[in-house]
């Protein structure tokens, strides 16, 4: 009876991922298709909607919305609603936390602040090091002057701890940002390039 609990659970471990990432896809695609297949209902005649139009119109949308972020008018507009929504207080703070993850996520190789983004060690003690990410390189606190930010993730949830460490003690891997992110979320089993 050991032996069959081993070899289900062996069984379960290896389908669980393919299957929660169909899942989160299929529920991504089923609430595009039935929010924006409504609307293209409303719009189209009838005869010629079907199955399927609204994801695609939703991947269209968002690929719109990424070439337009780059023509300066689109970023004046998208700048002002950014200034708007920072002003009402339940949703700036909601706003602003989704808006800086984002930021953080979106790893441009044109963006100016590349820097900010790298995937770092940093030294705990004689023995410890955690792998963070540099979020800020000054201290906002203005305690010491060779102090940064790093973001250390939580391996397995959604969450981490910003620490506020001196320079010295972080040390830059020679990692991609998502190599270093996938090595910290699965608590060092998956496997990187380093």
């Amino acid at each position: 009876m050991k032996k069959i609990s081993q070899l289900f659970l062996q069984g379960l471990f290896a389908i669980l991922p393919i299957t929660l990432t169909f899942f989160v896809l299929y529920w991504l695609g089923s609430v595009a298709e039935s929010t924006l297949g409504n609307i293209i209902r409303w719009v189209l005649p009838a005869d010629w909607y079907w199955t399927g139009m609204g994801i695609i119109v939703g991947f269209g949308f968002i690929l719109i919305i990424g070439i337009l972020l780059n023509a300066y008018l689109f970023r004046r507009i998208a700048g002002f609603f950014d200034k708007l929504f920072a002003r009402i207080p339940l949703v700036k703070v909601i706003y602003n936390s989704i808006r800086d993850i984002s930021q953080f996520a979106s790893i441009s190789k044109d963006n100016g602040d590349n820097d900010l983004q790298k995937a770092v060690l940093v030294t705990l003690n004689d023995s410890t090091r955690v792998v963070g990410f540099v979020t800020n390189k000054s201290d906002p606190f203005k305690q010491s002057g060779d102090s940064i930010c790093v973001y250390i993730p939580m391996s397995y949830q959604i969450g981490g701890f910003t620490v506020i460490v001196p320079e010295s003690s972080v040390e830059t891997v020679d990692m991609d940002v998502q190599d270093a992110m996938k090595f910290v979320l699965t608590a060092g089993i998956s496997k990187v390039n380093p």
